[in-house]
């Protein structure tokens, strides 16, 4: 069995009620630290074969397409103060997590920070670490990684960071979480071993 998650079941479109064959649905909540609790305890309880993370997503700039599917390459722990210089983790923290589930939408590395980026200035500050903001895929990977279970995120652009992403997100996450499971169709992901 595998395991399809995402923060809400909305994001996880028509596979919500109607997973692929050989693959299970749960959700984990909003944000990394409670992303990783609930990924821990679904990997103790469910013990699967392999993890997806399905999910919306930011941009900060316009390397993203609105729209656009990409397959997070690396999930990075990152906050404003850390960029602004009033803020940083001790050298033995990890902040970097590798998807290890080989995925079909191109790679893109993907910035998590503790909440939502609603500045531009804060944009352009995160930018240059990644293209997207998500929150949950750190805490995902986390758990993914201490578990030894392969892990992946496939996520959607529907909004741009900063000011306007609230209304954005609200007017976009359905039509996103829908073509995401479409181009995942399309690709013929889930119908490998």
């Amino acid at each position: 069995m595998r395991l399809l998650l995402s923060a809400f079941m909305p994001e996880l479109g028509p596979l919500a009620g109607d997973p692929p064959p050989g693959w299970e649905t749960a959700t984990v909540g909003i944000g990394a630290v409670t992303a990783a609790a609930a990924t821990a305890r679904l990997l103790a309880e469910r013990r699967p074969e392999a993890v997806l993370f399905l999910g919306t997503c930011g941009r900060y700039d316009g390397r993203l397409a609105l729209f656009e599917c990409l397959w997070a390459s690396e999930a990075i722990a990152v906050s404003l103060e850390e960029r602004r210089g009033g803020a940083y983790r001790p050298g033995l923290e990890r902040i970097r997590w590798a998807s290890t589930l080989p995925g079909p939408l191109p790679p893109q590395a993907v910035a998590v920070p503790p909440a939502i980026t609603n500045t531009a200035e804060g944009a352009a500050l995160l930018a240059p670490l990644a293209p997207a903001e998500h929150l949950e895929l750190t805490g995902v990977f986390a758990a993914c990684h201490a578990a030894g279970v392969p892990c992946g995120g496939a996520l959607v652009v529907v909004n741009d960071v900063g000011p306007e992403a609230p209304a954005q997100w609200k007017a976009n996450h359905a039509e996103g979480s829908q073509r995401l499971v479409e181009a995942l169709r399309a690709s013929g992901f889930f119908e490998g071993p």
